[in-house]
């Protein structure tokens, strides 16, 4: 779905650019040095976790093994990393580029395969820790296999990501901002908003600037410049995706826009879907209830602010969301009542940069610690405490614990 502008402008500099943090943070994870009591001084030290498997999706290739692989050499590790099958080409260079850029050999290791390689690396008894990017299903999967296997793990999954638009919003910079968050990539990625919430008034006028933007999307295939939308990944999640549009239609919902039949000239065998809008959504639907992972944007509407951020909360979800608003005091309403990971106020993709961390809540992540910045790096190591003494005269025998001395 991504146009190669796409992978220009984010794929590669978000690469770059956490990679370079992760760099300079490398003499910056100070442990900790404290006296404790007379002739007592307590360290707790930071110490890497060892061998890190990494399960990368494939939406965005380079992005993603930069997550991984930034934090896991920063921390001391090696990594072994199992790219998606659709993108592989892309974390090889990547290898390639480190191996010329000095990183010694079997610190960065790339292995190929579909879920056989992924149970292995799950089980492997020198794989230390796990970090994976995927569906949710597969994130449970994982979560559930390498923790059985005794190792930690951080498994992100899958989104149904909402933004709530009241009535005060700037509703044409609202919508030019959500054409972008639902339709960007073909909305085949996990911080692409699915789902708007219309308050009030808001409703009928934010569908019909989302509509006239939608219709005017240049859809092709992504090498061509000017092209804002590619094709889906493959045949059979083309075909997947036109289903759900089948079945939102035969459920009710109301179609604005369809992109079913999508015919590019030049490109008839192209897995094109074309931007597709629902409005007047009902919540039992399954194009609201599951991810589609596709150029597919559903309306639901909302009476008040409060049904909104219950309707957002209610979603067993939670990766990321938005609000619209010139309100101030509405925007911190949502951020404080909103049961999701990432927020963003008049921001449609809250994507935090490097030096933060990424990850969502509920059945959007399984795991305590999000993907780089500084929890990846409390993930890629552990602590030791260590507690040192030297006494001026030799103690008498006690059984008490030394270090309440």
């Amino acid at each position: 779905g991504k146009p190669i502008s796409d992978c220009s402008g984010i794929d590669v500099p978000d690469l770059v650019m956490t990679l370079r943090w992760h760099a300079e943070a490398c003499d910056k994870l100070y442990d900790q040095l404290s006296p404790s009591g007379p002739g007592k001084v307590g360290m707790v030290v930071r110490e890497p976790v060892g061998v890190v498997g990494a399960v990368l999706p494939w939406n965005y290739p380079l992005m993603m093994a930069g997550w991984k692989i930034g934090p896991i050499l920063a921390a001391g590790n090696t990594c072994v990393v199992k790219p998606a099958e659709q993108t592989s080409m892309s974390t090889i260079r990547i290898a390639e580029l480190a191996v010329e850029a000095g990183v010694p050999d079997g610190v960065v290791n790339v292995v190929h395969g579909d879920k056989e390689a992924v149970n292995a690396i799950l089980r492997h008894p020198d794989v230390a820790a796990v970090s994976f990017v995927g569906s949710t299903p597969v994130a449970r999967h994982v979560y559930e296999t390498a923790c059985a296997a005794g190792k930690r793990v951080q498994a992100l999954g899958g989104a149904k990501n909402h933004a709530v638009v009241l009535p005060d919003a700037d509703l044409d910079a609202a919508a030019d901002a959500l054409i972008g968050a639902a339709y960007g990539s073909a909305g085949e990625r996990c911080m692409a908003i699915s789902a708007v919430v219309a308050v009030g008034e808001a409703g009928d006028a934010i569908v019909s600037r989302l509509a006239a933007r939608a219709r005017a999307l240049d859809v092709g295939p992504g090498q061509r410049d000017g092209v804002e939308m590619g094709p889906l990944i493959t045949a059979d999640h083309a075909e997947r995706v036109s289903g759900y549009i089948e079945a939102g239609e035969r459920e009710g919902a109301s179609v604005v826009l369809d992109g079913r039949g999508l015919r590019v000239d030049g490109h008839e065998g192209g897995h094109f879907v074309g931007p597709t809008l629902f409005d007047h959504v009902r919540r039992d639907m399954s194009i609201y209830r599951d991810e589609i992972f596709g150029p597919v944007l559903v309306v639901v509407r909302a009476d008040t602010e409060a049904d909104a951020i219950g309707i957002v909360n209610d979603s067993p979800y939670g990766n990321g969301t938005a609000i619209f608003t010139r309100s101030g005091a509405a925007a911190r309403r949502f951020a404080n009542q909103i049961q999701v990971g990432m927020v963003g106020v008049n921001v449609p993709i809250p994507v935090p940069m490097a030096f933060f961390s990424f990850g969502g809540w509920k059945g959007s992540l399984f795991g305590d610690l999000h993907v780089h910045g500084p929890d990846g790096v409390r993930f890629y190591t552990r602590t030791k405490v260590i507690t040192a003494r030297w006494p001026e005269q030799r103690d008498a025998v006690s059984l008490s614990m030394p270090t309440m001395k």
